[in-house]
């Protein structure tokens, strides 16, 4: 009997959720853990003071905001977005050829080599750009806990009228496809869904759910960019590439980083047919979407495409690569020109002729996150003074679990070890032994701080936690075409793009650790004493 008991005990203790929730104390470390940092007299811009103000300014308590109330501003900014890409719609079209948009060159010239770049850049439009995959996001046929890629290889799908007669091209290019019958249930709609996801306590961040077919056709188009991207030293693959070159502008000033407002949001239809080849512009106009359903009702988009849409980031990064080449070329600055999206780095004379042709074309630059003169740079996460990383890391959400601690005493560890505040760590060690003692013993010894399953520190690694997924249903024959669809590009990795939302209450349980690189170089200077 007390066998039995001690067994059923130890299953018990195997199956709880390790990922427990925090008590109060846990929460309060989390939240006043900026405020408690040390402030000495001396820089004005020291990492501390920037860290103090940037804490807690991305943070989103969903509960202080009534949701409804969140989407309702969420889509009011949406409808903002649109409205001016209806004003560039009707103003592009217009403008007259012989308008200086630069010193001395006219809007008709700079077109021609704007264009000429990106039919540079994009090459011939051939059959091939049609095999594309599925992201693990929703679509307007599945809802997101139904959504993996190998799921939408089979049953039902949705395409929009323009991309069905493409069907026949991806058939042709991929025969896998047509033996499975692939998109063999195929039922047209008119366009994406709009839904809303958390962004701060008080507004919501919109994006699209878009039709299956389309989705894959997009996503073709999206790998393409990428590809041919790279050949013009433009890599989306890797932030680290502008995040150096926005130290290098921190240190010498030749380099300005730019930031734009709503970017995904303003690629108006008009831009994009302005800057594009012929033959591209009509591809890609077939296989978006021409209108959005917001709560059942569908409205005709001004945009080209939404955030949501399996080739926005590659296509803004392209549009916006051209301008900025182009405008170096007319104004014959020599330089490096980077892109990731809508962070963009130049040379730094060339800010103000790059943001009045950016406005041109409907784009606005984030003024508060651009910069092109001082000791400060910033992009792709990265921020630098005077040639020193000033990155601060953020709190986002109400803190509930032991990720959420073990996320944050991490990333106030690496923080903590950046640049000259390593002689300064005695002063943080308190701070971080107070969110260290919450978390169990045998979860620290870690070494990668961009976890949140175990704590880094310089203690032989026991245990680290795992993520305990739901059981889904991912059907065989959906899965065999993933994998075939996932390798026809196999010689060019493709590193996907995007969000995703992390959940704090996924259930973990504690493993056994694997020994992992010693961080020694990066420890508390009060642990090795």
């Amino acid at each position: 009997m007390h066998k039995h008991r001690t067994k059923r005990d130890r299953t018990s203790r195997r199956m709880a959720d390790a990922n427990y929730r925090l008590d109060s104390t846990a929460k309060n470390a989390i939240m006043t853990l900026a405020e408690r940092l040390p402030v000495t007299d001396g820089d004005e811009f020291e990492a501390v003071r920037y860290l103090k103000s940037e804490y807690l300014s991305k943070y989103c308590d969903e509960g202080l905001v009534p949701a409804d109330e969140r989407r309702s501003n969420a889509i009011a900014k949406f409808v903002q977005c649109e409205l001016r890409n209806a004003e560039t719609n009707l103003r592009l079209p217009g403008v007259d050829e012989g308008f200086n948009i630069l010193p001395r060159v006219s809007w008709s010239r700079f077109i021609r080599f704007a264009r000429q770049l990106t039919r540079d850049i994009l090459g011939p439009l051939r059959d091939g750009v049609v095999l594309g995959g599925f992201s693990g996001g929703a679509s307007t046929s599945r809802l997101r806990t139904a959504s993996h890629p190998a799921q939408k290889f089979e049953g039902m799908a949705h395409t929009t009228e323009g991309a069905w007669k493409f069907l026949d091209i991806i058939y042709r290019e991929a025969p896998l496809l047509r033996q499975y019958e692939v998109f063999r249930d195929l039922q047209e709609v008119s366009g994406s869904v709009l839904f809303t996801v958390p962004k701060k306590t008080d507004i919501d961040r919109c994006a699209c759910k878009e039709p299956d077919v389309n989705m894959y056709l997009q996503k073709g188009v999206g790998n393409h960019i990428r590809r041919r991207l790279l050949r013009f030293n433009v890599n989306l693959n890797d932030q680290s590439v502008n995040r150096g070159l926005a130290k290098q502008g921190s240190l010498t000033g030749d380099l300005a980083t730019l930031d734009l407002s709503s970017a995904s949001d303003t690629i108006s239809i008009e831009a994009v047919r302005l800057l594009l080849p012929y033959e591209w512009f009509e591809y890609l106009n077939d296989i978006r979407s021409h209108s959005v359903s917001v709560d059942g009702r569908y409205y005709r988009m001004e945009m080209f495409s939404s955030m949501g849409n399996g080739f926005t980031f590659e296509l803004e990064s392209l549009l916006f690569y051209a301008l900025c080449r182009s405008v170096a070329y007319f104004t014959n600055t020599p330089g490096i020109v980077s892109i990731y999206g809508d962070d963009i780095v130049i040379p730094s004379e060339i800010a103000n002729d790059v943001g009045f042709v950016l406005g041109r074309f409907g784009f606005s630059l984030n003024e508060e996150k651009s910069y092109s003169s001082g000791p400060f740079r910033e992009s792709c996460g990265g921020h630098y003074r005077c040639g020193e990383d000033v990155t601060p890391f953020y709190l986002k959400r109400k803190p509930e679990r032991l990720t959420d601690l073990i996320r944050v005493a991490n990333q106030f560890r690496r923080w903590a070890m950046t640049g000259s505040r390593r002689y300064d760590t005695p002063l943080y060690h308190e701070m971080w032994t107070d969110l260290a003692r919450h978390v169990p013993k045998s979860l620290w010894g870690g070494y990668d701080t961009s976890v949140d399953t175990q704590l880094v520190s310089p203690h032989p690694s026991r245990a680290v936690l795992a993520r305990v997924n739901g059981k889904k249903d991912i059907p065989q024959k959906g899965n065999y075409v993933l994998w075939h669809n996932s390798n026809w590009n196999r010689g060019e990795p493709i590193v996907e793009n995007g969000f995703e939302p992390v959940s704090t209450i996924q259930k973990c349980r504690v493993r056994s650790a694997k020994s992992g690189a010693p961080w020694c170089s990066e420890l508390f200077y009060e642990e090795l004493r």
